[in-house]
C-alpha cells in the first residue's frame, strides 16, 4: 500500500507522478542507511512526492532510521507531510521508546485542567438538590446519563480518529461527518430511550412518587433526557477530533478527556433541565 496524502500531494504539483515513480525506483536501489541519508538532504517537497509512491511500511522504517540518525526534525517534517502524525505536539518515536516523563508532560496539562472542570458538575447537582429531594428516583439514573453520553461520544470519536489516520476523511469534511453522526445518534438515542423507559416503568413500581405524578411521565422525561444527551454527545464526539486536527492538536490525547468532561457537565444540565421542564418542578 502506498502512502497517499492529499495535502502533501497537492502541495507538490510541479512533480509529476511519473517523475516521482522514477525517483522512487532509483532511490530504492540504495541500502537503507543510504536512503535515510538521502532523505535527510533532499528538499522536503521532493522527498514527500517520492515517499508517496513508497510502501507505507518502508516509509515508517525510513522515518525510524532518521530518528536514529538524530534527524528527528526531518523525520517529523516528512511524517507530518504524509499524514502519519496528527499534530506538531505529538511526541516523536515509538510509544514504548518515549520516556514516562514525556508521556506525562504530553497529558497532564489536559487532565488537570479538565479535572478542575469536574467541579462544575458538582455545582450543577447541588443547584438541583430540591428536584432530587422531591423525586429520589432521578438520582438513580444520573450515572446512566453520563455513561450513555460518554460511551456513544467515545465510539464516534474513535471511529473518526481512525478515519482521519487512514485519510478516509479530512478536517474540511466536518459537516459530512456531523450529518452522518447525527443520523446515527438519532437511531441510537431512540433505542436507548426505549430501553430506559421500559426499565423505569417495570422496575420502579415501589418508588414513592410526588402527588399528581405518574411513573409513565417520569420514565418518559428520563428517556427524553437520555436521548438528547446521546444525540449531542455523539455529534460532538464525531466533530471534536476534526477540530483538534485543524488546530494542530493531537486528537488521541485531547479528545477522550475533553469529551468526558463535556459529557459530565452537559449531561447534568440536560438531565435536570429536561426533567424539570417535563415534570413541572420549580
Amino acid at each position: 500500500m502506498a502512502v497517499m496524502n492529499y495535502a502533501a500531494y497537492s502541495a507538490t504539483p510541479h512533480i509529476a507522478q511519473k517523475e516521482a515513480l522514477a525517483v522512487r525506483n532509483a532511490f530504492l536501489k540504495y541500502d537503507l542507511d543510504d536512503q535515510a541519508q538521502l532523505l535527510a538532504k533532499m528538499p522536503v517537497v521532493d522527498a514527500l512526492a517520492m515517499l508517496q509512491e513508497c510502501p507505507l511500511r518502508h516509509v515508517q522504517i525510513l522515518l525510524d532510521r532518521l530518528d536514529e540518525l538524530e534527524e528527528d526534525i526531518r523525520a517529523r517534517q516528512l511524517a507530518s507531510g504524509l499524514g502519519l502524525i496528527c499534530s506538531e505536539v505529538e511526541p516523536s518515536g515509538h510509544y514504548l521508546e518515549n520516556s514516562v516523563l514525556n508521556h506525562v508532560k504530553e497529558r497532564i496539562g489536559w487532565i488537570v485542567g479538565l479535572a478542575l472542570m469536574g467541579i462544575v458538575s458538582g455545582l450543577i447537582i447541588s443547584h438541583y438538590e430540591d428536584t432530587l429531594s422531591q423525586l429520589v428516583l432521578l438520582a438513580i439514573y444520573m450515572p446512566v446519563i453520563a455513561a450513555a453520553g460518554g460511551n456513544t461520544g467515545s465510539q464516534a470519536a474513535t471511529l473518526v480518529v481512525r478515519a482521519l489516520a487512514m485519510e478516509e476523511i479530512r478536517s474540511k469534511d466536518w459537516l459530512l461527518v456531523l450529518w452522518k453522526e447525527f443520523r446515527v445518534a438519532i437511531i441510537i438515542a431512540v433505542s436507548l430511550a426505549a430501553v430506559i423507559i421500559g426499565r423505569v416503568i417495570f422496575f420502579s413500581g415501589d418508588v414513592v412518587l410526588p402527588a399528581g405524578m405518574t411513573l409513565d411521565s417520569i420514565a418518559f422525561a428520563i428517556g427524553i433526557a437520555i436521548a438528547i444527551q446521546v444525540i449531542i454527545s455523539t455529534s460532538v464526539g464525531g466533530v471534536l477530533p476534526m477540530l483538534a486536527r485543524s488546530l494542530n492538536l493531537d486528537p488521541a490525547v485531547l479528545v477522550s478527556p475533553v469529551l468526558a468532561s463535556m459529557v459530565d457537565v452537559t449531561g447534568m444540565v440536560i438531565y435536570f433541565k429536561t426533567v424539570n421542564w417535563m415534570l413541572g418542578f420549580g
